[in-house]
């Protein structure tokens, strides 16, 4: 997923985020339209904001994409990697966020992303047990994900924090 990057009238480039495609609160009863507007415009765009003062005026860093930065931790300075680490996880896993979570509907995965699922998981219904279990037994704050490994297979997993 490639992530918006914009402009501004100093010339630097700094990440950004998209408008949400729903309002906030299109996921009541589960989530209060109070919950997802401060999670969208305050903790979101407070990672947004410390990943752009972190790595600004660094022209490497400037140019790279949420991906790159992913990928190339260790070429970061050591100075603010911690920063660059916690605030691009912030950023990249909510932007996936937005973009995966909606209204409740009924529309359940079809063809090979259904088959994939029941030889995964045996049943979409295994699929959302397992990934409940994991999203639930997190201690603390972090994310439950689901993956296709580099032998073609679904996974789920759980990362802690910002970890992505």
């Amino acid at each position: 997923m490639q992530l918006e990057k914009l402009k501004f009238n100093d010339g630097v480039r700094v990440f950004s985020d998209k408008k949400l495609n729903y309002s906030y609160n299109a996921l009541e009863p589960y989530i209060d339209a109070q919950t997802m507007e401060i999670h969208y415009t305050k903790h979101h765009q407070a990672y947004i904001d410390n990943l752009n003062k972190a790595i600004k005026g660094n022209i490497d860093l400037e140019s790279k994409s949420i991906e790159d930065l992913i990928s190339h931790l260790t070429e970061v300075p050591k100075y603010i990697r911690n920063i660059v680490c916690n605030n691009e996880g912030g950023h990249s896993n909510r932007s996936l966020f937005w973009t995966v979570i909606g209204p409740k509907s009924d529309v359940v995965p079809a063809g090979e992303f259904a088959s994939d699922i029941k030889k995964s998981f045996g049943s979409f219904d295994g699929f959302k047990e397992k990934f409940t279990q994991a999203a639930t037994t997190r201690f603390g704050s972090g994310w439950a994900c689901l993956s296709l490994t580099k032998d073609g297979n679904l996974e789920i997993s759980s990362t802690a924090k910002y970890e992505n």
